[in-house]
């Protein structure tokens, strides 16, 4: 192309069209919208640039901002002497309590340990005696007589007589019954009672020749060898006294016989079979 060729010039209406600012109306925009632009001072900075220069101040601005909404007046004199004084006290007391010695516990005393006690040697209980129920006879006697004599003794032991108090009570039965238990002639319900035979002096009745009319109890009654026993040594035991008499004194005191030297007798025998049956 020539250079004296030039472009052909593009016609007003395809050109942009210049605005006119009016000096007014832009001044009045300055004035009520926004405040004018300070000078710019050295050369002009990129856009990259600026976008991080307005980030960084607008950041600035809102530390600024929250700051000055959340603290308060920075502290008086007086309340930083006081913080200060109140954190020396707090580390004295912290360097009190890590200093100070521990607690002086008193050693515990021992738990006494109980000494099992050396196991007591056994006593074996005292053997009870074993009497037989139908014991050997002695002294002449059979053994239905035996065993009459066996429950005057036992009586004898249950009340914890004396053996002397047997003595008497067997020599006694010895003389009055020759030890049977005797029903009477003259009282026919004796003889619905067990018996060894019978006999005829008035209403004496047993082993005792004990009178039911003179109090000594029923017939039945009487005709038990280990009731009238015991009838026997109830009235011996009222006789004051009868440990130091006769074996004949003590028997006559109680039966009040007709014949009182007739139990002297039966002394030696009814001594024998009480040691038999003690």
């Amino acid at each position: 192309m020539h250079p004296d060729h030039r472009l052909p010039q593009s016609s007003p209406a395809n050109r942009p069209v210049g605005r006119t600012i009016d000096p007014a109306s832009a001044e009045r925009r300055v004035g009520r919208h926004r405040a004018p632009e300070p000078p710019r001072r050295g050369p002009a900075r990129s856009v990259p640039g600026r976008i991080a220069v307005a980030t960084g101040v607008t950041c600035c601005l809102g530390l600024i901002g929250v700051a000055g909404v959340g603290e308060a007046a920075p502290p008086t004199v007086e309340v930083r002497e006081a913080l200060a004084d109140r954190a020396v006290v707090e580390q004295r007391a912290s360097r009190d309590f890590t200093r100070a010695a521990p607690p002086t516990v008193a050693p515990a005393s021992p738990v006494p340990v109980a000494t099992p006690s050396p196991t007591p040697a056994r006593t074996k209980p005292p053997r009870k005696v074993v009497r037989p129920k139908h014991p050997r006879p002695v002294a002449g006697l059979d053994q239905r007589q035996m065993d009459n004599a066996k429950a005057i003794v036992d009586v004898g032991r249950d009340m914890r007589l004396p053996r002397r108090a047997m003595v008497v009570a067997v020599a006694t039965a010895m003389q009055e019954s020759d030890l049977y238990n005797l029903a009477s002639d003259v009282l026919p319900e004796s003889f619905d009672q067990p018996h060894q035979g019978s006999g005829s002096d008035h209403d004496s009745v047993g082993l005792f020749q004990q009178r039911p009319s003179s109090g000594w109890g029923t017939v039945a009654e009487l005709m038990r060898p280990a009731y009238a026993a015991r009838a026997f040594y109830t009235a011996l035991a009222d006789v004051p006294g009868w440990a130091d008499m006769s074996v004949t004194g003590a028997a006559q005191a109680v039966q009040i016989s007709a014949f009182p030297d007739a139990y002297a007798k039966h002394e030696k025998r009814a001594t024998t079979v009480v040691a038999a049956l003690s």
